[in-house]
């Protein structure tokens, strides 16, 4: 097997604030091969953008910290507990993120090329004249027209899709090993969204990068992941091919979330929503953190907190979920998700 490019072992990135400690990531656990791309879906507040933080080294020491235990190797190497020095060599040169919120994330007093420019010569060392040309060139990777004439403008002068793009060729300046892309389809149009997806195949295609995307939309999932890690309440509800957990969801939670997709030869029906809401990460339930939400839940999960369950495919895959009924499959009864599948 292909050695992890980046492997996160019981991470749990914990808030101490003056209403309790926020658990906000308990005990994830998954890794991404060279070339991969793995999807962290999830309802917000789940934990997805706070795991993301924690391997890049960004979450706020106080309230935030990443306690004793955690592991985030990259490549091997230990990152909980790296120098802010060590870590800054590292952003932007073999991991690089591209966050939620281009308008939010990118700086309104410098133009775009600058700030494109600026990784390529502080990581790479490239004069003021070479990270132009490269930043042109970057600009024009990623289909921005004109990209000479664009180098010059600020963020405000672009679309939400360039800027997105202006986000992306910035994460890409120095061809990192793993790109993180948090959302990068959020409050894009669906046409937009499709040429970002589309971008980010390419680039992971022809540069060999691994991709760790972070998402709600389960249309992006499956169009776009090798692999799917399903979190919920700050821990890993199921983990799985995006095959397998598509075709054969195994945890509540995640036939819930592929039941409440609405669907356009089912016009008239009434969506099927997860009922309830996710539980307060500083009031997490003793048992099961889905049981006040399942449909299948029974006494042991509400008492007993279930851990990670491997799970016996037939088919050769890797595949676990966080639930009771992997040992007691007699309990489930027609999944929901099936009526969506006929």
């Amino acid at each position: 097997m292909t050695a992890p490019l980046l492997q996160v072992t019981d991470l749990r990135t914990y808030f101490f604030t003056d209403q309790g400690v926020a658990r906000a990531v308990d005990g994830v656990s998954f890794s991404v091969t060279p070339g991969e791309t793995v999807a962290l879906v999830g309802e917000s507040g789940c934990g997805k953008t706070v795991t993301s933080l924690s391997i890049l080294g960004l979450v706020p020491d106080p309230p935030g910290r990443i306690l004793d235990g955690s592991s985030i190797r990259l490549r091997g190497e230990e990152l909980v507990g790296a120098s802010e020095e060590r870590l800054r060599r590292l952003r932007g040169n073999e991991v690089a993120m591209i966050f939620q919120e281009p308008m939010a994330s990118l700086n309104p007093v410098f133009t775009v090329g600058e700030q494109i420019s600026e990784p390529l010569r502080l990581h790479l060392g490239m004069s003021k004249r070479a990270a132009r040309e490269r930043a042109v060139a970057l600009l024009n990777e990623v289909g921005i027209p004109e990209p000479a004439h664009r180098f010059d403008e600020y963020p405000h002068q672009l679309s939400g899709g360039m800027r997105q793009r202006v986000m992306v060729a910035i994460a890409i300046a120095c061809e990192p090993a793993l790109l993180i892309a948090d959302e990068p389809t959020t409050a894009l149009d669906v046409t937009i969204q499709a040429q970002i997806l589309e971008l980010l195949a390419q680039l992971r295609e022809h540069r060999g990068m691994a991709v760790l995307l972070i998402t709600h939309d389960l249309g992006v999932v499956a169009e776009v992941a090798d692999r799917v890690v399903v979190m919920y309440a700050g821990q890993v509800a199921e983990t799985g091919t995006a095959t397998e957990v598509f075709g054969f969801p195994s945890h509540p939670y995640t036939e819930g979330l592929l039941a409440s997709i609405p669907r356009a030869d089912r016009s008239g029906e009434r969506l099927r929503p997860i009922p309830g809401v996710v539980p307060a990460p500083n009031d997490w339930p003793a048992g099961c953190r889905f049981a006040d939400r399942c449909r299948y839940a029974w006494e042991r999960g509400a008492a007993e907190a279930p851990p990670l369950l491997e799970l016996e495919t037939g088919r050769g895959e890797e595949r676990a979920a966080r639930c009771w009924l992997v040992a007691e499959p007699a309990r489930r009864h027609p999944p929901i998700v099936a009526e969506t599948e006929q």
